[in-house]
């Protein structure tokens, strides 16, 4: 009897510790003077993303305050606060509080500081109340008052540990000497400073730099490469598959320069290990984190592995070798595989002897030459040349023959002129990407056979030479017999007609004439369309007729002419013109140049063989040109454009007409955007913009443009979704019918999608010959980005990473706003604004809500 009391009070005991722990484990969304974080309290961030309270490792008698995503395992702690001075994990009565100086403080059980934010507020000791603690969704945690000009008086930001968030920057003032660093842990349970560290070198253009701290100094252990803009060039991996989002601000006049990059659709974060590995992390399903990529992985992503003036190349042994004329410095050591002591050269260069009293002649026998060597991490120590529209990698090399101190050149797309004048050190090639690099030799060794080759070219020089003059001399004589009848009236026409042509493109457009656009002669056009004849008109759009054309040296065009008749041409022309000249990216059709004269306004385009897409996709007998590779190819080069107009190019641009008709190919069935006459330059904001204007293809436009004139970014990821499920299908999405149900193309769609059968969308010409998961990925992608709220659809950058990597998106919800074609057509009036459509072989419209 009595043993079973016992038991009855034990459970009942039992039940009200955890009743009363359930309690003091409560979840706060702010801590103030009045309401401090209490051991086996947490304080959540407002959307539940992270978290931050009190914690220790297993078998440890150490406790931190630290932060965490919520619902991610196995946690990671991203931040935390007091890493060199732990709290005992005994101590139940330590606390997060607002000190009575408006600081932010971890005290322990006696009411001990052990860790403090330590900034100087404005905040009295009497008004404390003012002061607030939060966690931000980004995971941000920040400390405000009402006192503060902007209210934040600190941030975990500004304090990074070893671990870099979305929208968090690496990097550093140079006026102020603040700078943010990662710094590794001591070990995977001692988060207290580590060896490591990372941060951004101040060299332009910057690379990121991983050091390790050798006692008393810090050496190199890793580099990114050179940033580019978009991406840093020698990491493989951001080349091949453009894990781009990443934007290096470079404020000269302030002195910053900060690395961060965006947030994706789901929890991501890089952290430096206590081996110095720096690691990319994703978690797409929410509950496990997955490696994206890592840095370094072999021995040749060490810092100088092969020492000066070598080579490292991970896929052959030994992995070191010299650079072609240069030997090791020591044949013993490199024998033994200790490459680090670098290589010397054989022959000493020209440059480098005593020129006195040496001809011109003897210096063109003698001088240096350069070696070719491709896909490489290009040496460390760079020196940069600012790039203009002018410089070219001849430019580049004529710079560094020039200087005798110059050891090697690079020009780099994006980049510029690159030179090296100290010793080449820590150079890897790739197996793909990398960059070309000219390494500077002496003559001699530049190859067996050179004094013959040099014979036999200075040999056809010679007679290329003799046969110019002669044909010189001809049309010279031509000309003088010309000349007496009408003197030199016309040996300046077709500079004057230059001239004009550019004096009136300035009249034109405005003050910013785009100089480094070609201004082509009128007369030039006409020769080279066949006075734009039938036979070379390529297609008809909104702005007017494209026809082919040759030039006399042989080059193929595409001419663009402005249509008289076309109420918007003349804004699309000077949009056009002034953007696209701007933009240059290997998915964006390139233009050649202008012309202008009296009402004729024409753009030169370089030629697309293959015309545009629906030229196959929608023509029964080509279509099954575009095999699954093909068209997986298309769809990543038209996201990859995408993501350069909306967060990569130097310009801010929405397309806002993304459609089948428009997506050019290449001879090599590459994807380029073409007809940027409707598109718009907006500001670097999230915030959705307003247009009483409403522009673009019925079909392709998303719901709150069509319907509201409000667009963003996300209009353009609605028309891309729209594209891609198209290229999958086949089917055009205006004229999609399935058995007189009023059903559209994308809720058709999203039922199979649904239902489990994605794979019933494809093309039927490709006859099982495709991927299925690489359709399943894009059919996935595709019903994300049509999505009714834009808010719910991904970022570009969202989308290449997700066509890029083995990792999926959230599921797509179902889509409301459909477009359904009739056989009769349906005007809606909208008073409100004025709708402008371009050409999509479709005049059957009806825009309604199910």
């Amino acid at each position: 009897m009595i043993k079973g009391l016992n038991s009855i009070i034990f459970l009942m005991l039992l039940i009200l510790s955890l009743l009363s722990l359930g309690c003091y484990c409560a979840e706060v969304q702010e801590i103030t003077n009045s309401k401090p974080l209490a051991v086996g309290q947490t304080l959540v961030s407002p959307g539940r993303i992270f978290e931050l309270g009190f914690f220790s490792f297993s078998d440890s008698s150490k406790q931190y305050v630290g932060l965490w995503h919520k619902n991610i395992y196995p946690r990671k702690q991203v931040w935390v606060a007091n890493r060199e001075r732990p709290l005992a994990v005994s101590d139940g009565l330590a606390s997060l509080i607002i000190s009575r100086n408006g600081n932010l403080e971890i005290v322990d059980g006696k009411q001990n500081s052990v860790w403090s934010s330590n900034v100087t507020s404005q905040v009295s000791t009497s008004n404390t109340s003012s002061v607030v603690a939060l966690l931000l969704d980004s995971g941000n945690f920040v400390v405000k008052n009402d006192v503060e000009a902007d209210g934040v008086v600190w941030q975990s930001f500004d304090h990074p540990g070893d671990t870099m968030l979305p929208t968090q920057l690496l990097g550093f003032d140079s006026k102020s000497g603040k700078r943010n660093v990662l710094t590794s842990w001591k070990s995977e349970n001692d988060p207290s400073v580590g060896r490591f560290w990372v941060g951004l070198s101040a060299e332009t253009p910057s690379q990121v730099f991983v050091w390790v701290n050798n006692g008393s100094d810090s050496a190199p252990y890793w580099r990114s490469g050179p940033w580019d803009k978009s991406r840093f060039i020698g990491i493989p991996e951001m080349n091949s598959q453009y894990r781009s989002g990443f934007t290096l601000d470079d404020n000269v006049e302030r002195g910053t320069k900060y690395l961060s990059w965006d947030r994706l659709l789901y929890p991501t974060y890089e952290e430096i290990s206590s081996e110095g590995i720096t690691k990319y992390m994703a978690s797409v399903e929410g509950s496990n984190w997955t490696l994206g990529v890592e840095a370094p992985k072999h021995p040749c992503d060490i810092y100088g592995a092969c020492g000066s003036f070598g080579v490292c190349k991970a896929s052959e042994s030994p992995i070191c070798k010299c650079l072609k004329g240069f030997v090791p410095k020591s044949d013993q050591e490199w024998r033994k595989g200790n490459w680090t002591g670098g290589c010397v050269r054989k022959s000493k260069m020209f440059c480098q002897r005593q020129m006195t009293n040496r001809s011109v002649a003897a210096r063109e026998k003698e001088d240096d030459g350069f070696l070719k060597m491709a896909r490489l991490k290009v040496p460390d120590l760079h020196e940069f040349y600012a790039s203009f529209v002018s410089d070219t990698s001849e430019n580049c090399k004529i710079r560094c023959l020039n200087n005798c101190s110059c050891l090697a050149y690079a020009f780099v797309n994006s980049i510029g002129c690159l030179v090296w004048s100290k010793d080449l050190i820590d150079i890897q090639q790739f197996s793909s990407g990398g960059v070309d690099v000219f390494i500077r030799v002496a003559r001699a060794e530049m190859g067996e056979g050179r004094p013959i080759k040099l014979i036999v070219s200075l040999t056809a020089i010679c007679l290329i030479s003799i046969l110019g003059a002669i044909v010189v001399g001809f049309y010279r004589m031509r000309g003088h017999q010309r000349g007496k009848t009408t003197g030199n009236a016309g040996k300046y026409e077709l500079a004057d007609k230059i001239r004009t042509s550019r004096d009136t493109l300035r009249e034109y457009i405005g003050k910013d004439d785009p100089y480094e656009l070609l201004i082509y002669d009128f007369d030039s056009i006409l020769v080279a369309t066949d006075n734009f004849s039938l036979t070379n008109k390529l297609g008809q759009g909104g702005f007017g007729p494209v026809y082919k054309g040759k030039l006399p040296e042989g080059k193929e065009i595409a001419v663009k002419r402005l249509s008289s008749s076309s109420g918007q041409g003349k804004e699309e022309f000077k949009n056009e013109t002034l953007l696209i000249s701007n933009l240059q990216h290997k998915n964006l059709v390139r233009i050649m140049g202008c012309c202008v004269k009296g009402d004729e306004k024409l753009l030169v385009y370089e030629f697309m063989p293959n015309k545009s897409l629906d030229t196959f996709l929608f023509d029964p007998m080509r279509r099954a040109v575009l095999d699954w590779p093909c068209r997986f190819n298309i769809i990543q080069g038209v996201a990859r454009g995408l993501l350069y107009l909306h967060h990569d190019s130097c310009l801010k641009v929405i397309h806002r007409d993304l459609k089948v008709s428009n997506i050019l190919l290449d001879e090599k069935m590459n994807a380029k955007i073409s007809d940027f006459g409707l598109a718009r330059i907006v500001q670097e904001t999230p915030d959705l913009e307003n247009t009483k204007r409403v522009v673009g293809t019925i079909g392709y436009m998303s719901p709150e443009y069509a319907m509201g004139g409000i667009f963003s970014e996300k209009l353009d990821v609605y028309s891309f979704g729209v594209l891609v499920l198209e290229i999958i299908s086949g089917k055009k999405n205006t004229s999609f019918c399935l058995h007189d149900q009023q059903q559209g193309f994308l809720a058709y769609a999203w039922n199979l999608w649904n239902e489990g059968k994605g794979l019933a969308l494809v093309d039927e010409v490709l006859a099982g010959s495709y991927s299925s998961s690489e359709v399943m990925r894009c059919v996935h992608i595709g019903l994300l980005c049509v999505q009714d709220n834009a808010a719910d659809r991904p970022t570009m950058l969202d989308v290449v990473f997700m066509l890029s990597s083995n990792i999926d998106g959230p599921q797509p919800k179902e889509p409301v706003f459909t477009v359904v074609y009739s056989t009769t057509p349906v005007i809606r009036p909208q008073p409100q604004y004025q709708s402008t459509f371009s050409t999509n072989d479709t005049s059957i419209t009806a825009i309604e809500g199910r």
